[in-house]
């Protein structure tokens, strides 16, 4: 105890500057962690934390031959994690470059239903489906490696494009501000060494496309006709009607409005074609996927 009395004054006093220094600091590393968190770049990440560990144990305990080695490596180390983790600094400074943080580009009420219908239909029928719902980062790149259509949302034409053997049934539709921009296009496809293998590629491709932008992602099994929504790379699978209603509404911050009359001829297998979509009579469990 004396000892650490006469260590006490050298401290430094904590101040409230102080303070709010260090859980910055400590947010700021918090979301490192969380952008590599499951990838490959954080075995990556381990690796070298354990190289620098070593260089710092070799100058403490005077190992001369062993920091001569890793004193050629270790300058090295910045470049090599630019390198390494281009992907991972990309997304992050995509997320934080966005044009705002309330998304206001999709919403409109109309196109929500038209999409959840179509889920609807392609899941009774265990058609594959993949949409991608941009959001404030743009999908551009990705618009242009498919076939461009520039049409307005509806059911028809959705479950027209998904039709097994048609030319446009393979890739993703992406759609842009209430309409569909195009059809068929290629989506990276994740890298996560955590997920689960029975994943098919439609949704390692809706899981990648959220891990660089901030899109929402809806896919749906042609094996099984569940229903799975992708968003900020996780996965949650399995999703009835009215929760995929509410994820989509929740992702784009959509104010739901119940109509004043709802209509009174109901659509196809029962469901009301612009109120409240169909409950499957057996519904599913959400299971959730982080990977």
């Amino acid at each position: 105890m004396p000892h650490l009395a006469r260590l006490w004054p050298a401290a430094p006093n904590l101040t409230l500057t102080g303070i709010i220094d260090i859980l910055a600091v400590a947010f700021v590393v918090y979301q490192a962690l969380m952008v590599v968190r499951g990838t490959r770049a954080g075995h990556i990440l381990i690796g070298i934390l354990v190289m620098v560990g070593l260089y710092g144990l070799a100058v403490w305990t005077g190992l001369e031959a062993l920091r001569s080695l890793l004193s050629f490596i270790v300058p090295y180390l910045g470049l090599a994690i630019i390198v390494l983790f281009q992907s991972e600094i990309r997304r992050t400074l995509a997320r934080l470059g966005r044009k705002s943080w309330v998304s206001a580009g999709f919403g409109a009420a109309e196109s929500i239903h038209e999409i959840v219908l179509a889920a609807e239909q392609l899941s009774e029928q265990k058609t594959g489906g993949l949409i991608v719902l941009e959001r404030d980062i743009g999908l551009r790149t990705f618009v242009e490696s498919g076939v461009p259509l520039d049409a307005r949302i509806s059911r028809d034409l959705l479950l027209s494009i998904f039709q097994p053997g048609l030319p446009l049934h393979d890739g993703a539709v992406i759609v842009q501000k209430d309409r569909i921009a195009a059809a068929a296009c290629f989506l990276p496809l994740t890298t996560n060494p955590a997920l689960s293998r029975h994943f098919g590629t439609r949704h390692r491709a809706a899981i990648g496309i959220t891990e660089e932008t901030d899109c929402l992602a809806v896919v749906v099994s042609e094996e099984n006709g569940r229903i799975s929504v992708a968003a900020f790379g996780e996965l949650t699978a399995g999703l009835s009607l009215p929760e995929l209603l509410e994820r989509i509404n929740q992702h784009f911050a959509v104010k739901r409005s119940e109509p004043e009359h709802p209509p009174a001829d109901p659509g196809p297998h029962g469901a009301v074609s612009l109120g409240e979509p169909s409950i499957p009579a057996e519904r599913r469990p959400a299971e959730r996927v982080q990977p």
